[in-house]
């Protein structure tokens, strides 16, 4: 089915890159990354070459077996149906429920609200509250959600696409200065992915396009 090695649009930054960049360590799948610099040169997603490859003008793109995903949720759940190694979505019909849940909550209902497009809208004096406000708002959700769902990781003892979103979004809760101390299933379950050696290669810290001043 895969023509060629696998080509994933990606920023170094992006939570949405990075929950897939894990998919794709977490099953072992060797892919080649092209870098889209969203503030540069205006942003490379505004070009005409990335908006033929994916008119939402957004990353992460994936083209594999010879087709174009974007969003970062459907590529995951492509490469679930396709490589289903290990799973990251459970047999368990009522798991596998809350596991798309909590990825949505946090994929529509949080990192939407405050990504670079939104913040640019609200003004460079207000993007610091705007953010903190989207995350705390969403993260007071998450924590009373986890707490009846997780074991060591979002829901039971195995990750799945719930975690491939939660760290991504804690790691934009750290940059934009929120507190996390009244989050302690979401701290707790973030130590541990964070733990894992498909989260270690996957981080914005150690792409091919992450500054030189910003890499670990």
């Amino acid at each position: 089915m895969q023509v060629g090695k696998p080509i994933l649009y990606s920023y170094f930054r992006s939570s949405c890159s990075w929950r897939v960049r894990i998919a794709l360590a977490l099953k072992n799948i060797d892919y080649e990354t092209v870098a889209i610099n969203l503030t540069k040169d205006g942003g490379q997603q505004f070009s005409g070459e990335f908006q033929a490859l994916n008119p939402m003008k957004q990353v992460p793109a994936l083209k594999i077996d010879g087709i174009t995903i974007g969003q970062s949720l459907a590529i995951i759940e492509y490469l679930e149906e396709t490589r289903p190694t290990p799973r990251l979505l459970p047999w368990d019909p009522k798991k596998r429920a809350q596991v798309r849940m909590v990825s949505d909550l946090i994929a529509s209902g949080i990192q939407p609200l405050q990504n670079l497009s939104v913040l640019k809208q609200v003004g460079q004096e207000n993007q610091l509250t705007w953010a903190q406000q989207a995350i705390t708002s969403g993260f007071n959700a998450l924590e009373q959600i986890l707490q009846s769902t997780a074991g060591r990781y979002c829901v039971g003892d195995e990750v799945s696409m719930a975690d491939l979103c939660l760290a991504p979004q804690v790691a934009n809760a750290d940059r934009f200065k929120v507190d996390l101390t009244p989050y302690p299933t979401i701290s707790r379950i973030n130590k541990s992915l964070l733990a894992l050696e498909a989260f270690h290669v996957s981080h914005p810290c150690r792409q091919p396009d992450t500054p030189p001043e910003l890499r670990a």
